[in-house]
Order: structure tokens, then C-alpha cells, then sequence
């Protein structure tokens, strides 16, 4: 059988906060666009951030480097138990896998409506294996329909379900002190040493950096970052 595929989401901070809020996150955290890597710019992002999402091109050189970081990473993957990682098996997933991950590790500081699907989906799948939740989501309507609702209001016209789209969708989190990646079309986690609360944005940037470094001639990269409301 075909693995389901979903229109793409844009890279937009408003569809993705009004996404997470139909699905009953309260909209006490927000997701705002990150405008420059210096920083100027990074002083301008509201703290604190608990998530940083980036949009990036998957370009033949980006492949080539992941097949690699997970040959040298097979054997040694050391990620606290503590991460919550999903698989990505539905196609143009990536930006509702990003979501996920982004509020997964963050439920300390997010708060929820009482009937939040989001929440329950969580719960639910809270012992289970990146697979087995990739498996649920697969089956969960709810957030299927938001998706698709919130894909389809973007400003730019959305693509057909069959268009190849190559952009995709990461998160980076804060779990117990570590800086991880999470890509739900790797096999795991990647950890990228230490961070802190106060420093967890340019951390996450640092390694946005290294992304934006291997592509020189790409511009197509998207920062958006998940800060406490300010207003």
C-alpha cells in the first residue's frame, strides 16, 4: 500500500499558530519568523524560545551528507530517553512532524485546552516507538483535517497532493540541557552538544548555520522559532 500523502504546510508563523491552536494548544507560546542570523536581528525574536523550526532545501548535497552522519551515527546514538521522536511516513508531513516535535518536548511549558487533540494524541502515544507513532498519526483524523485546513491557507497557492516538493521541515529542542535535531525521515535524534534556556536560540542557529553553509548557493531557508507570547 502507497504511504498516505498530505497537501505541504507553509512555512508560515500565523497558519502554524493557528494550527497547533485548533488542535488546543492555548496561545500562550506563539511561532514567529526568525529574520537574520546576526545578532541584531536573533535580539529581536521574543524569549524565551522553547523551539526552532527550519525550512530547508533537500538538494543532492544535503542526501549525501545524511546518508553519511548516519553511517558514522548508527552505532552511537546517545539521546535521552526523554525525547519525544516521531518517523515521518506520510508524505509533505514534515511541517505537522515539525509541530509535533516542537510541543512534544516542550508540554512543561505549553498549556492545553482540556479536549485538545493534540494533547491526547501525546498521551496516547507517549510509550510508543518513533514507528508506532508515525503509525498513529497515520490514523489520526484530527489532526489530519487541521493539517489539511491549515495547508490550504497559506498565501501561496498550495501544491497538488503529487508534486514533489523539496523543502523539508526540522525541529530543534531543548531536552534536559541537550540540543537535538529531530527529522522525522532520519532513523533518530541527533544531538548537538549542550544548551541552556538563555542561550537554546543561538545554539539551534549555530546549527542552522551548518545547514545553510553546505548549500552556499540555496536561499531557500526558513527560520521560525516558538517564544512566550510578549503581548
Amino acid at each position: 500500500m502507497d504511504s498516505p500523502r498530505w497537501l505541504p504546510l507553509e512555512s508560515n508563523p500565523e497558519v502554524m499558530t493557528k494550527f497547533v491552536s485548533c488542535l488546543g494548544m492555548k496561545p500562550t507560546w506563539q511561532f514567529g519568523d526568525v529574520y537574520g542570523l546576526d545578532p541584531e536581528l536573533l535580539s529581536m525574536v521574543p524569549r524565551p524560545v522553547c523551539a526552532v523550526l527550519l525550512l530547508f532545501p533537500v538538494t543532492e548535497k544535503y542526501e549525501a551528507f545524511k546518508q553519511e552522519e548516519e553511517e558514522k551515527l548508527k552505532d552511537q546514538p546517545q539521546v535521552s530517553p526523554d525525547v519525544y521522536f516521531i518517523k515521518q511516513t506520510i508524505g509533505n508531513a514534515c511541517g505537522t512532524i515539525g509541530l509535533i516535535h516542537a510541543v512534544a518536548n516542550n508540554q512543561a511549558h505549553l498549556e492545553f485546552e482540556p479536549d485538545s487533540p493534540l494533547k491526547k494524541f501525546l498521551e496516547q502515544t507517549s510509550k510508543m516507538t518513533p514507528e508506532e507513532r508515525a503509525t498513529f498519526l497515520e490514523k489520526d483524523e484530527s489532526i489530519r483535517v487541521t493539517h489539511e485546513s491549515s495547508a490550504q491557507e497559506g498565501q501561496t497557492e498550495a501544491p497538488s497532493l503529487d508534486e514533489k516538493v523539496n523543502l523539508h521541515f526540522i525541529a530543534f529542542v531543548n531536552v534536559g540541557g541537550h540540543l537535538y535535531e529531530l527529522d522525522g525521515r532520519k532513523p533518530f535524534p541527533i544531538a548537538h552538544g549542550k544548551t541552556s534556556e538563555d542561550t537554546f536560540l543561538e545554539d539551534a542557529i549555530e546549527v542552522c548555520k551548518v545547514f545553510m553553509a553546505r548549500d552556499p548557493q540555496e536561499v531557500r531557508f526558513t527560520i521560525i522559532a516558538l517564544s512566550k507570547d510578549s503581548y
